[in-house]
């Protein structure tokens, strides 16, 4: 008897269940109790491509007090400013001038009442704020020369788009679809890059900018350690990849200096300080190769990236920077550092660099500049194009700078600041410049000096070269 009731009872539960399922897709107009997909959706997103990139026409410029005078002596009368309604409720703001002649706001026309149009009455411009770069040059494509369409605003660039059908590029893309990928198309457009895109940047930064030395706020006299000291520690510690805490137990054991590990971190950041400002101004003999890449450190926990240039031929590190951000900005930062260190850009200059597109994007940020290099980029493993073919020998020399690096940079464990990564680095970038032989110069160091190459040992040099600093840096701000 209890077993049938029993079943009777699951029995009911269940067709409930089901009733109350039912009445709640009803109501919320979908179901709730679906089971959830066992495999994440892995939607395939499209890679950056950089097109190149497009022309540019620039639009004759007026001044508009000559404008001015010409319309006096054609008509006999002044051209008065805009007569405005005292009652109207549409103004034109100070801050805004013609970008053809450089009329002020007294000259400008609120065109379309207070949607952002306006018009020059010096000149009859019609511009837009939000176009007013428009208004100073013309982006063209270089596929069918039509003019450029701004489509998005991003926090550094404005995107720019082709949006002509006829245009060579649209239709070879096209083209190029197969049946498979024409399906997919109409379903996901956003999948594919059928039309010619340019990115016109907004980026606040100078390139070129000279920066003049600045004497740090430190007197390595007041260190409590002797030069002789100091330079074994940074020959343990940086020549030889030692950690700080190795490093002050090697110079207990052997050399019965009691020291701290935290000291000799400080007396690292303190010579960082020092030599940084000598080893990014120094007048260097360059080639005309250079080749660039970024790798990987960690700080603070979490994972910046160190972007090296270097001269493949002299095998000197012209830039260093690291950057929590793998992007464009910080391309450009690297790049701009080994173009200041060039007497003269030469017309063919060349870098050699992966399959990151932000590369790609610098060089168009410098050419906006009028600052013209070719970028040539070494895609995968293994050489399925021509220019990874030509070009592969270089990025493997950067490569092997990188596990030079890492060799140094791993007994760290990584730095607990920003300012501990820069000042390893620095002082990485000095030991490999001006102190560490190479085999590819016939175990000469990349910059010689002739006062580091007489002394007799390395913490001699690391003195020595503290001193070159001492005495540019106060060559150069005295």
């Amino acid at each position: 008897m209890y077993p049938q009731i029993i079943t009777y009872l699951l029995t009911f539960i269940k067709y409930q269940d089901q009733v109350i399922r039912t009445l709640l897709t009803f109501l919320i107009g979908k179901s709730m109790f679906d089971k959830p997909v066992e495999k994440p959706v892995n939607k395939p997103y499209r890679k950056l491509q950089v097109d190149d990139l497009p022309i540019i026409e620039t639009l004759q410029k007026f001044d508009y007090k000559l404008l001015l005078n010409e319309y006096q002596e054609k008509n006999g009368k002044p051209l008065k400013p805009v007569r405005r309604h005292s009652n109207s409720k549409t103004t034109v703001p100070s801050s805004i001038k013609c970008p053809k002649c450089g009329a002020p706001s007294d000259f400008l026309y609120a065109n379309n009442g207070d949607k952002g149009q306006y018009q020059c009455k010096v000149c009859t411009c019609l511009f837009n704020q939000k176009n007013h770069y428009s208004k100073e040059a013309i982006l063209k494509c270089p596929h069918c020369a039509k003019t450029l369409e701004k489509v998005k605003e991003r926090k550094d660039f404005d995107v720019f788009k082709c949006k002509n059908n006829d245009c060579s590029y649209y239709q070879k893309k096209q083209n190029g679809l197969s049946s498979k990928e024409k399906k997919q198309f109409k379903k996901d457009p956003q999948a594919f890059k059928m039309r010619y895109i340019f990115r016109q940047f907004r980026i606040d930064y100078q390139p070129l900018s000279k920066r003049s030395p600045q004497k740090p706020k430190l007197d390595l006299s007041r260190l409590y350690v002797s030069p002789h000291t100091l330079g074994l520690i940074l020959t343990y510690h940086v020549n030889y990849g030692l950690s700080a805490r190795k490093t002050a137990a090697l110079m207990k054991d052997v050399h019965g200096v009691s020291i701290s590990h935290q000291s000799i971190l400080n007396y690292e950041n303190s010579v960082a300080l020092m030599l940084k400002p000598y080893v990014d101004h120094y007048p260097y003999e360059l080639s005309d190769q250079f080749c660039g890449d970024e790798t990987y450190i960690r700080v603070k926990g979490r994972w910046h990236y160190l972007f090296f240039f270097f001269d493949a031929v002299k095998k000197i590190i012209l830039s260093y920077p690291v950057s929590p951000n793998r992007d464009t900005q910080s391309a450009i930062l690297a790049i701009d550092e080994v173009l200041l260190k060039m007497k003269e850009i030469p017309k063919n200059l060349t870098f050699i660099v992966d399959g990151n597109p932000i590369y790609l994007l610098a060089q168009h940020f410098f050419a906006q500049h009028d600052i013209s290099f070719d970028v040539k980029q070494v895609i995968g493993l293994t050489n399925e194009d021509p220019v990874s073919t030509e070009y592969r020998p270089l990025k493997q020399i950067i490569e092997r700078l990188n596990r030079t690096f890492k060799g140094n940079y791993r007994s760290t464990h990584g730095f607990g600041s920003d300012h501990g990564s820069v000042s390893f680095v620095t002082l990485f970038v000095a030991y490999f410049n001006f102190l560490r032989p190479h085999s590819a110069l016939e175990g000469k160091v990349p910059v010689i000096h002739p006062e580091l190459l007489q002394l007799p040992n390395m913490p001699a040099r690391w003195t020595k070269l503290i001193g070159l600093a001492q005495d540019w840096i106060i060559e150069q701000t005295t």
